[in-house]
C-alpha cells in the first residue's frame, strides 16, 4: 500500500534526505571555516578566494524553493534580511563607541554617517562598511535569491530564462569593467552569483539527490581538475570588491572546486563540528572579526604590543580560538535570540 497525501509525503521526503541534508550542513561548515581563516591573510588566500563564496550561493540555490509566491520571499526576508539588519547595527554600535577609536580605525578617520548608511546600502568599502565588511554577503544572497525568483516567477519557459540568467552573468561581469561605482547590495556581485545559485538549484537532481556512478572516479577527476586550475589559472578574486580575474576560469575554478570538496565531505559522516558551524553560519559570519579583536587586545594586555605579525600556524590557532569564543554566545543566541540567527 502506498502512503498518500501531502503531510506524509514530506515525512518521506524529510527522513530519505535526511543524511544529505547533514553533509550540506558540514559543507557549509566547512565553507565558513574558510570565511574566518581567509580573512586572517592566510598564505592560502587566493585558493580560498577561488570557491569559498561560490560554495554558499551554490547551496542556497539547492534549497530555493519550488513555488514561486510571496510567502516564499517573507520567509528569505526573515532568515536573511532581518538578522542582516539585527546584526548590523550591533556591529555598528560596538564600532561607534569602541572600534573606530583603536587600531586601523582610528587612523583612517572615517565618518560615521557614511558607516550608519552602510548598514542599508551594504557596499562601499572601509570608507561605509568598516563596522563590518562580511556582512555584504547576507544582502548579496537576498538580491540572488530575488533575481532567481523573479525570473521563475515571470518566465516560465526554461530556455528562456537561461538565456536571462546568462545574459544577468554577462552584465555582472561587464559592470565593474566600465564604472567604479559600488552597488546597492552589490547588485553586479549578484547578478554574477546568479549563475552559481541556478547551478545549485538546476543540477541538485544529478548530485545532491543521486549516487553517482563511479563516485571515486568522478571525485578523483574532479580533484585532478581543481589542482590543476588551483596552480596554473588561480588569479585574485574578491566577490565584494568584483575582482574576479579571467571570468571563465573563475566560473570553471569555482564550481569545480566547490563539486569536489562537497563530494569529499559527504564521505566523512558525523562531522559535528563541521555541521554546528553550518547550522550557525550568520551569527559566525557577525562574530567572526570582533572575536578576532577581541583575541588581539587579550594579546595587547599580556604581551603590550599592538603591531601582530602572525605566522602560518598562529592563524590557524587564532581559528580555533575564534570559534571556541564564538560557541558559548551562538548556544545562547539559538536559546534566547533565535532571531539573530535567521529563525523564529
Amino acid at each position: 500500500m502506498k502512503l498518500r497525501g501531502p503531510i506524509i509525503k514530506a515525512i518521506n521526503e524529510a527522513f530519505s534526505n535526511r543524511k544529505r541534508i547533514d553533509w550540506i550542513d558540514q559543507a557549509k561548515g566547512f565553507g565558513i571555516i574558510l570565511v574566518v581563516y581567509g580573512h586572517n591573510f592566510p598564505v592560502i588566500e587566493n585558493y580560498i578566494y577561488s570557491f569559498h563564496m561560490p560554495l554558499f550561493f551554490i547551496i542556497a540555490g539547492i534549497f530555493h524553493p519550488k513555488k514561486s509566491n510571496f510567502d516564499v520571499v517573507k520567509r528569505r526576508v526573515r532568515q536573511i534580511l532581518v538578522p542582516y539588519f539585527l546584526w548590523s547595527f550591533i556591529l555598528f554600535l560596538f564600532w561607534f563607541v569602541i572600534g573606530r577609536k583603536f587600531g586601523e580605525s582610528a587612523s583612517l578617520e572615517l565618518s560615521s554617517l557614511k558607516n550608519f548608511l552602510g548598514i542599508f546600502y551594504a557596499q562601499g568599502d572601509k570608507e561605509y562598511m568598516n563596522w563590518g565588511i562580511p556582512m555584504w554577503f547576507l544582502p548579496c544572497l537576498f538580491l540572488t535569491f530575488l533575481l532567481f525568483w523573479l525570473i521563475r516567477k515571470i518566465v516560465k519557459n526554461t530556455a528562456i530564462r537561461l538565456i536571462l540568467i546568462i545574459t544577468c552573468v554577462i552584465l555582472g561581469f561587464l559592470i565593474p569593467k566600465l564604472t567604479d561605482v559600488s552597488f546597492f547590495w552589490s547588485l553586479d556581485v549578484a547578478f554574477v552569483s546568479l549563475l552559481f545559485y541556478a547551478f545549485g538549484y538546476y543540477s541538485k537532481k544529478y548530485w545532491v539527490y543521486t549516487e553517482i556512478k563511479r563516485e571515486y572516479l568522478f571525485t578523483f577527476l574532479l580533484l585532478i581538475l581543481h589542482i590543476i586550475c588551483s596552480i596554473y589559472l588561480l588569479q585574485k578574486v574578491d566577490m565584494y570588491r568584483s575582482i574576479y580575474g579571467n571570468e571563465f576560469f573563475f566560473i570553471f575554478n569555482s564550481i569545480i572546486g566547490v563539486l569536489f570538496w562537497c563530494q569529499l565531505i559527504k564521505k566523512f559522516k558525523n562531522l559535528k563540528v563541521l555541521a554546528f558551524l553550518g547550522k550557525n553560519t550568520i551569527p559566525v559570519l557577525a562574530m567572526q572579526v570582533r572575536s578576532l579583536t577581541f583575541i588581539k587586545l587579550i594579546l595587547f594586555i599580556f604581551i603590550g604590543s599592538s603591531l601582530f605579525d602572525f605566522s602560518e600556524l598562529e592563524k590557524i590557532i587564532l581559528v580555533v580560538f575564534q570559534l571556541l569564543l564564538m560557541y558559548p554566545i551562538i548556544l545562547l543566541i539559538n536559546k534566547h535570540l533565535p532571531i539573530l540567527n535567521g529563525k523564529n
